[in-house]
C-alpha cells in the first residue's frame, strides 16, 4: 500500500509558467507606485498653483510722488497678462483639487483605465493653460526687471521692488506647478502603456 498524494500540475504551474513568476510580471505594482507618486505630485501642484494665484492677487505697491495726493500704483490688475495669470492658476488649482478623488481611484484600482485616461486628458489641457499663463507672465516680469532699450521701455523694478518680487515669486511657483503637471502627464502615459 502506497501513500502517495497526486498534486495537480495546474496549482504550481499555469500555462508553462510558475504562478509566482506570473504575479511578479504583472504591472499592477508599478502602476500603484506611479499612482501614489501622482497623488503626491498633485498635492504639491495644488500648493504651487494656489500659492502662485494668491501671491499674484496680493501683488501691489504704491509710491508717493511729491505729495500724498499724487501717487504711482502698481498692482496685478494693471496688467491684463497678470489678470489672465491669476484666473488661469486659480482654475488649475481648482481642477487639481477636484482631480484628487480620481487619483485615489487609481491608487485603489491600479488597472482602472478610465480614470487614468480621464486624468491624462485633463492634465494635458490644464498643463497647456498653466504653461501659457506662466510663460506670458514671465515675459512681462522680464520686461519689468530689464526693460527694453529698443522700444524705450524702462525697467520699473528699480522703483517697484516689492511688486516685482511678488510677481517673480508667483511666476516661479507657477512653473513648479507646470513641472508637476508635466510629470503627471508622463506618468499617466507610462501607466496606460503598462496595461
Amino acid at each position: 500500500m502506497s501513500t502517495t498524494v497526486d498534486v495537480p500540475e495546474s496549482s504550481n504551474v499555469e500555462k508553462g509558467r510558475p504562478v509566482a513568476a506570473d504575479a511578479a510580471a504583472r504591472p499592477g505594482g508599478s502602476n500603484k507606485a506611479l499612482a501614489i507618486i501622482d497623488f503626491i505630485l498633485r498635492l504639491g501642484a495644488i500648493a504651487a498653483a494656489l500659492g502662485a494665484a494668491a501671491t499674484m492677487g496680493t501683488a501691489e505697491q504704491t509710491l508717493p510722488f511729491f505729495t500724498q495726493f499724487f501717487q504711482f500704483e502698481a498692482s496685478y490688475d494693471s496688467f491684463p497678462t497678470f489678470e489672465f495669470f491669476l484666473i488661469s492658476m486659480s482654475l488649475v488649482g481648482g481642477y487639481l483639487v477636484l482631480s484628487l478623488p480620481f487619483s485615489v481611484v487609481t491608487i485603489i484600482r491600479p488597472h482602472a483605465v478610465g480614470a487614468r485616461l480621464l486624468l491624462l486628458i485633463l492634465d494635458a489641457v490644464f498643463l497647456t493653460l498653466a504653461a501659457s499663463s506662466a510663460s506670458a507672465s514671465a515675459g512681462i516680469v522680464y520686461l519689468a526687471h530689464n526693460g527694453d532699450q529698443d522700444t524705450n521701455w524702462i525697467a520699473v523694478c528699480n522703483q517697484f521692488g516689492d511688486f516685482c518680487m511678488a510677481t517673480s515669486s508667483a511666476v516661479v511657483s507657477a512653473f513648479v506647478a507646470v513641472t508637476a503637471l508635466l510629470l503627471m502627464v508622463v506618468m499617466s502615459g507610462v501607466a496606460l502603456r503598462n496595461h
